[in-house]
């Protein structure tokens, strides 16, 4: 008996809808490569519906008073947290990732920062008032930008979903969010829960809006006319025909975007923790991740035993089904993405050496074995392009500026790493790196409070904290008479 894929829907204006022209894709599950599900394939319609309800609903929830849009928020959070294990089985099979870390690592950080934003809300205003001519008083004002046309990424969209909505409604803007074709789930599920709790505290129907499509209703957004902002989570290629799309009415985007990051491993780092912490670090979501710990540098003198260490760990990695409790990451996301990762190892130079893994893992779904590359050069393709898969790159440095220049010399700029007892190592580094983040004994953690975001080709504007919540805002100078 053959079970009918599941029906995914827009959700527009308060309810859920098909395409107008009735088109669809189908949703692979990527641990099995089955369909099982359908989406709408949205187009000029569906986007002009979810936008003119978006900015029809603005007025209403900027007016509110902070404490009402903290309040529901709060009550988003409550309602994430509650439905947390529909949200799990959804995300897993979206994904393909393990229940067992979705429930750990995703939905609780989820939670937490929708819960931030909530407490964000209620911190939109100016910085300063006062007389800096004579006769005037200044005050300044911060004000949402309007309507948010968002694009969140297959790696981490149900996580994503919230960096993009949760400061964007805190700060006052109305949303209309499309996932990616490949994962649309768990964001549709979101829909039924923001909406929901919309609903049941009376607010109106367009604040919170999911259009699902491909790369061209992504597009159709960034040229609509009604956004005042564009924010893409995503590769170099989108994020650059988004922004030449937005300046041609000057809409504000926000870029987050690829990542090569650096993991600098001085001599008298502790190995042993280096080695375990990395090949999380690198292996975890199947190195799908901007910050993954995939390039490593490691000082000459340890090269070669770190080497050993990391195969060695990374032969003990698992990759499996998402119901297994023993496995680090699940598949690929999708069939490209596969053909993309089997296809750096396929065009590795005479020069590189595969230490561990290199292969497809079984017949079925997108699974690739935990792999270690030595040798490269710093010109060679894998250490210079994003791979976005289960491999990483070791390379040799002799001194500081070696590695500085070799951990610089990439076009990304998200995250990086220094692994090292000497404190000031560690801060001359941290100075040096350019990048966007520099973690010191550790890589990958991430909390509401700090800033997430890059430099150069990895984008601009930040996710996460005070700084992510300032770029869903405008800044407002009113001047007026004494007199």
């Amino acid at each position: 008996m053959t079970t009918e894929p599941r029906r995914l829907r827009n959700y527009i204006n308060g309810e859920f809808r098909d395409a107008a022209d009735g088109r669809t894709t189908d949703v692979v599950d990527p641990a099995t490569g089955e369909v099982y599900a359908t989406a709408p394939l949205s187009g000029p319609a569906d986007v002009d519906a979810a936008m003119a309800a978006a900015e029809a609903a603005f007025p209403a929830w900027r007016d509110l008073v902070p404490a009402e849009r903290q309040k529901a928020l709060l009550k988003i959070a409550d309602a994430v947290e509650a439905r947390a294990e529909e949200l799990i089985a959804v995300e897993s099979e979206n994904t393909g990732k393990p229940l067992a870390l979705t429930r750990s690592e995703e939905v609780p950080p989820m939670v937490d920062q929708i819960r931030f934003f909530a407490g964000a809300a209620r911190l939109l205003e100016g910085r300063a008032a006062g007389e800096y001519m004579e006769g005037m008083t200044s005050i300044v004002r911060r004000e949402p930008v309007g309507v948010c046309a968002q694009v969140a990424p297959w790696n981490y969209p149900m996580m994503m979903a919230v960096w993009k909505f949760a400061p964007a409604l805190a700060a006052g803007n109305t949303v209309v969010l499309k996932p990616s074709d490949t994962t649309p789930a768990s964001t549709v599920l979101l829909a039924e829960i923001i909406g929901g709790v919309l609903d049941e505290l009376g607010h109106p129907k367009g604040v919170f809006n999911v259009i699902c499509g491909d790369r061209d209703t992504g597009r159709l957004m960034v040229e609509h006319p009604v956004p005042a902002m564009a924010s893409i989570t995503g590769s170099v290629r989108a994020g650059m025909q988004v922004a030449e799309t937005a300046s041609r009415d000057l809409k504000r985007v926000h870029l987050e975007l690829g990542g090569k990051a650096p993991v600098v491993v001085f001599d008298d780092a502790d190995l042993a923790k280096a080695v375990e912490d990395i090949a999380v670090a690198g292996y975890f979501n199947a190195g799908q991740d901007c910050t993954a710990a995939t390039r490593v540098l490691v000082h000459s003198s340890v090269h070669d035993e770190f080497v050993t260490a990391l195969a060695k760990a990374a032969a003990d990695t698992k990759t499996g089904l998402p119901d297994d409790e023993d496995v680090l990451y699940g598949p690929l996301n999708n069939a490209n993405q596969l053909a993309q990762v089997k296809g750096f190892i396929e065009r590795l130079p005479a020069h590189a050496k595969v230490e561990t893994g290199g292969h497809q893992v079984g017949e079925k779904g997108y699974f690739f074995a935990p792999t270690v590359v030595t040798g490269l050069r710093q010109d060679d393709e894998a250490i210079q392009k994003e791979i976005f898969g289960p491999v990483i790159t070791v390379q040799s440095f002799t001194d500081e500026d070696e590695a500085v220049a070799l951990a610089n010399g990439v076009e990304y700029a998200l995250a990086s790493s220094v692994w090292t007892k000497d404190h000031g190592r560690a801060m001359r580094m941290s100075k040096r790196l350019d990048f966007g983040c520099v973690w010191i004994n550790t890589h990958i953690p991430l909390v509401a409070e700090m800033p997430h975001g890059g430099f150069k080709k990895s984008g601009y504007g930040k996710d996460l904290s005070a700084y992510g919540f300032e770029d869903y805002t405008r800044i407002k100078h009113v001047m007026t008479s004494l007199g």
